[in-house]
């Protein structure tokens, strides 16, 4: 990895990719790896289109870079925009484009 990476760059090409994929979505880790318990994961998809419920790993949050997103665990939701920060809560979870968005998603894995 670069010490030195624009994510602008990076979201405008993930959403790109995004929008052109059958998934509506594309992701790029910018850091990580085996040998580390931080990861960060530019996340792109496409109006209407979700990340389906998961579980979490470890300690999360996301940025959202651009458009809007809305987080929802359970009877919980927390919408975001562009510049807004989520705390991802321990519990299983969606993420939903409200409109074509990009996020990063960082994560500190608990082991």
């Amino acid at each position: 990895m670069s010490n030195n990476l624009s994510l602008t760059a990076l979201a405008r090409e993930q959403l790109k990719l995004a929008v052109a994929a059958s998934s509506g979505r594309a992701g790029h880790t910018v850091f990580g790896g085996r040998e580390h318990r931080l990861h960060q994961t530019v996340i792109a998809l496409a109006s209407g289109r979700q990340l389906d419920e998961h579980s979490n790993p470890g300690d999360a949050t996301v940025q959202v870079l651009r458009g809007r997103v809305r987080l929802v665990a359970g009877e919980n939701s927390w919408d975001g925009a562009a510049g807004h920060l989520i705390s991802v809560p321990n519990a299983r979870h969606t993420l939903e484009a409200l409109e074509d968005s990009v996020v990063l998603l960082t994560v500190v894995n608990k082991s």
